[in-house]
């Protein structure tokens, strides 16, 4: 049962199961509820806690399918069964076998390491890897989270005790809710826009309290606040203020600027270079197809590390047991 990848994302060939699709699907597994992953589709397949986030963005869809990590879910001759993948609350991979016993898993976004608002990444075995290469280049290599956000939050008191109100912009789902609770546990208070607050809140629904205030146009005695990385959304009339923007692109010169920040920090709910090497090797598969972003590098970082790696392409079909043949190349992802 061939992979393909197709004008709507990627799709198993002569089957309805679709990966993230980003157009309605008849039945899509959707690994997490970011806008691009996710579709209204007629039956998607997720945690609990993604399906709840992505209907919250798209509305109800007719057939949501909520699986908890390591239960398994029978479709059509297929068995599907879900792992954590880190990044944000409810974010999976899926491990589908066939009834010969090949198992091929589809990661999603990712990213090991632990986090405060969502399930440490795990590794399942498989014999044929989809893995997300956003930040696939060997220049890639993020410090340890916990040394980064001690680094935040002190450029957050510096900013305070000059008298300039610190505001730090992450993504609303995700990347602001970890950042949130990585700033409180650190002593700072957090007011929130509006639309990272209600993300939160639904956190709170699902079982994971956000600690923010929801920003009211004031600024209270001593807050640090965070925001979306869209100028539209900057707080207006507060005074003086200062912005850091968290994104693993802040390795880059242009990161800061990218987002029209004052600073950046490199923060990101994606795996690195050495990280996304060293899953795909643990993982024992014994062919690798790269997705999205630096999808070449990272396939030529493999085969160097003895791994068989191909790049997706804009036609790609993949057998189970044997080589990709590519016609075309995809476009990159730009998260």
């Amino acid at each position: 049962m061939p992979v393909e990848w197709l004008k709507g994302g990627l799709k198993l060939e002569g089957g309805r199961l679709w990966f993230d699709a980003r157009r309605r699907a008849e039945v899509s597994f959707v690994s997490h509820a970011h806008t691009d992953h996710i579709a209204r589709h007629v039956r998607a397949i997720g945690t609990r806690e993604t399906l709840t986030l992505m209907q919250h963005r798209v509305g109800t869809v007719e057939e949501a399918v909520a699986l908890d990590y390591g239960e398994r879910f029978a479709f059509d001759e297929l068995s599907l069964e879900l792992f954590p993948a880190g990044h944000v609350l409810g974010a999976a991979q899926v491990r589908v076998t066939r009834p010969d016993g090949h198992r091929l898993v589809y990661t999603g976004d990712f990213s090991p390491g632990a986090f405060l608002t969502a399930r440490r990444a795990e590794t399942p075995a498989c014999d044929t890897l989809v893995i997300e290469s956003t930040f696939g280049h060997p220049k890639y290599r993020f410090p340890p989270r916990e040394q980064t956000y001690d680094e935040v939050a002190e450029w957050c008191r510096r900013q305070l005790s000059r008298g300039v109100r610190p505001v730090v912009l992450a993504y609303s789902l995700g990347k602001s809710q970890e950042s949130i609770q990585q700033l409180v546990s650190r002593g700072l208070a957090v007011t929130a826009h509006e639309a990272i607050f209600q993300v939160s809140a639904l956190y709170g629904s699902l079982g994971v309290p956000i600690d923010a205030r929801c920003f009211d146009g004031a600024f209270r005695d001593q807050e640090v606040g965070v925001f979306p990385p869209f100028a539209k959304y900057r707080p207006r009339d507060v005074g003086a203020l200062t912005t850091a923007v968290l994104t693993g692109w802040a390795l880059e010169p242009w990161g800061a600027r990218r987002a029209g920040a004052d600073v950046a920090f490199p923060v990101s709910d994606h795996a690195d270079f050495p990280a996304l090497i060293e899953f795909a090797k643990r993982t024992g598969a014994r062919e690798v197809v790269t997705l999205f972003g630096f999808a070449e590098e990272l396939a030529a970082g493999l085969r160097k590390e003895g791994v068989f790696a191909r790049a997706v392409s804009e036609r790609l079909q993949l057998d189970f047991f044997g080589a990709p043949i590519t016609h075309g190349k995809p476009k990159p992802k730009r998260r």
